[in-house]
């Protein structure tokens, strides 16, 4: 069949995005035999012409990185959520033919802890400083009550993180990277960092820890997944927050109330066996 109606995800590098898998099964589920879901190789420099030639048959968006901020002049209107954190992650083509970004990101780390049980915390740690970590920070501002310590690298990322708390309303408290072994004590940790930047903190897990939320998804477990897990500690991993920013794009794409987690989470987990 040919597809009526078109979606993708766009970045650089890009072969390894799961969006299509998600995004493919969650059509099965809604019965959308029309509807197909591709992936296209795309840098900063190419986007602007890749967008211009879309047609009439394209829904929508999903964007990782490089292409999170660069897309935003090319949008007619972008959400709130994505404007706190001048990252959009999801643009969906109206039918009188404007751009709308959102993003996804944020409701999504809210809903993967709260699919854990996880509404509220008193205080928070966030390890890392890049892009992630503004999102992570955003997702807090509105569900951790006391203050978000973050663990960084540089006094460069120290302002950086400053910045966003001040502009997304989170009580933010610096520390050095080396101390970061004391993030494993806070209630709820967020790991926004690349793979094997955390594996050493592994061996500092506590007795008894809270909530780890690792953003990661391959390689899975990390060394601080799996010794957090050992010690009985509950573990929101990437897929988690993979499927569930996904399941927002699909609604907004589609205009269907959706249903499909149980059957995207699944398809994730088998792309991510077979690799």
């Amino acid at each position: 069949m040919t597809p009526t109606r078109r979606a993708a995800v766009l970045g650089s590098p890009i072969a390894h995005s799961l969006s299509p898998v998600l995004h493919r099964a969650a059509y099965a589920e809604l019965g959308l035999d029309d509807w197909s879901y591709d992936r296209f190789e795309i840098d900063e420099a190419a986007l602007p012409g890749f967008v211009e030639g879309l047609d009439s048959s394209w829904a929508g968006l999903s964007l990782t990185m490089p292409l999170k901020r660069a897309i935003i002049p090319l949008l007619d209107e972008i959400s709130a959520t994505a404007a706190a954190v001048e990252a959009v992650n999801t643009v969906v083509f109206t039918a009188d033919g404007r751009r709308v970004g959102d993003n996804t990101d944020i409701p999504g780390m809210i809903a993967a802890l709260r699919e854990r049980g996880v509404d509220k915390v008193e205080s928070a740690a966030v390890l890392g400083a890049g892009a992630t970590a503004s999102s992570a920070l955003a997702a807090l501002a509105v569900i951790c009550a006391g203050p978000v310590t973050a663990y960084v690298r540089s006094p460069e990322r120290a302002a950086e993180m400053r910045a966003w708390g001040e502009r997304l309303g989170a009580d933010v408290v610096i520390a050095d990277w080396a101390d970061a072994a004391q993030a494993l004590d806070a209630p709820l940790v967020i790991a926004t960092t690349p793979a094997g930047s955390t594996d050493a903190l592994g061996e500092g897990v506590p007795d008894a820890p809270g909530i780890l939320f690792d953003v990661l998804y391959e390689p899975w477990p990390t060394a601080l997944a799996a010794a957090w897990s050992a010690r009985g500690g509950a573990v929101v991993g990437g897929l988690d927050l993979l499927v569930h920013q996904a399941l927002l794009q699909v609604e907004q794409m589609t205009g269907r109330v959706p249903g499909p987690l149980v059957a995207m989470r699944q398809a994730g987990e088998a792309a991510l066996a077979a690799r």
